[in-house]
């Protein structure tokens, strides 16, 4: 046991002899850090972009997101729908004094009307006697402007239908002074004045003043030429006509009418139009909605209007089964003359007589 002690004290002995102090500074080593302060660079300032509202060259055209319109069709108011599906009429039929008349059977006066903003002009032959009369309303065919008086070459057609006892009522087509030379393409413009006129007459018919003693309900129509090309489209639109004359008149189709004549037969420079717009302005296409009875003549020595033009007009109506009768005189040429005129004057008074009494 005693020994055992003696082990303890040396052990206890040796590791206190081992045991030093170190100094107060070392007790904890501080580490050693070496600061150095960091000053950041600039950043160069950063540009943004604005929002800005975004403009449009003004050069370019935006189309907006709806079906896009059709291009207007420039010939569209020359069609014969188009004149189809407009109102005639307006303003009144005024008295504008007397002109000769060479017959005691019936008297002659000077009208004005309006028409599409235009003062437009020509003769009454108004029979004596109590009334009501058929009316014809007469349209001429072309003359040189300058050389056309209002009593022209037609005038002795209106007056032997007047003797007759019909109210003859003859204007003076676009460009025949007094009437103003306007717009009138392809005769267009004859057209929608005549339709004016029939509006006219129907309207103040059997009132005071120059249509006192018409009778509105039995009108027919007498066309020359030109004036012809005007009643076949006056024809297709107005189904209330009761006969229908075309002395020598142009084709009715004007694509034949522009290709034949220097100009566009009545005048006018010729337009440039498709065959389709061309078509529509024709009243051939159309001439299956006529049941006007009509009569066709013209002279076979015409070298203006060729003969062959109502050869085909009459044999295309006949194939439509239209009440129409076609006459040739032989030797005649673009106007009747001497006997030949006076047979014509006997067989287109008997026509009327036949449709309109």
């Amino acid at each position: 046991m005693r020994k055992i002690r003696l082990i303890i004290l040396i052990v206890i002995l040796s590791i206190t002899s081992c045991k030093r102090e170190l100094p107060i500074e070392s007790e904890i080593a501080q580490p050693q850090v070496s600061v150095v302060l960091f000053t950041p660079s600039p950043s160069p300032t950063q540009t943004l972009e604005p929002t800005l509202t975004p403009t449009i060259n003004p050069l370019r055209t935006i189309a907006p997101t709806l079906t896009p319109s059709p291009t207007p069709d420039p010939f569209n108011e020359m069609y014969i729908d188009s004149l189809a599906s407009r109102t005639y009429g307006g303003g009144v039929l005024e008295d504008l004094g007397s002109l000769n008349s060479a017959s005691p059977q019936f008297s002659r006066r000077l009208f004005r009307y309006r028409s599409e903003g235009l003062n437009m002009f020509g003769f009454i032959n108004i029979p004596d006697g109590d009334g009501p009369y058929p009316v014809i309303l007469m349209l001429h065919g072309y003359v040189n402007p300058p050389e056309y008086a209002t009593l022209d070459y037609s005038t002795r057609y209106a007056d032997a239908f007047a003797e007759e006892g019909y109210m003859v009522l003859h204007p003076n087509l676009r460009g025949y002074a007094p009437s103003p030379a306007e717009e009138n393409s392809l005769g267009i413009g004859d057209t929608v004045d005549t339709l004016n006129l029939l509006a006219l007459v129907r309207q103040f018919s059997g009132t005071e003043g120059l249509l006192k003693k018409a009778d509105a309900s039995r009108i027919g129509l007498w066309g020359h030429s030109m004036g012809g090309g005007v009643v076949m489209r006056i024809l297709v639109v107005d189904d209330e006509i009761k006969a229908a004359l075309f002395y020598a008149s142009i084709h009715a189709d004007e694509k034949i009418n522009l290709a034949h004549f220097k100009e566009d037969g009545r005048g006018n420079k010729k337009i440039l139009a498709p065959d389709t717009a061309l078509d529509q302005i024709s009243p051939l296409a159309y001439l299956n909605l006529v049941d006007t009875p009509m009569s066709i003549h013209h002279g076979d020595a015409d070298t203006v209007v060729p003969s062959e033009w109502s050869d085909f007009l009459c044999g295309y109506l006949e194939d439509l089964g239209k009440n129409v009768d076609c006459t040739t005189y032989a030797g005649q040429t673009h106007t009747f003359q001497n006997s030949g005129d006076t047979q014509f004057i006997n067989n287109s008074i008997s026509f009327f007589n036949e449709k309109l009494k």
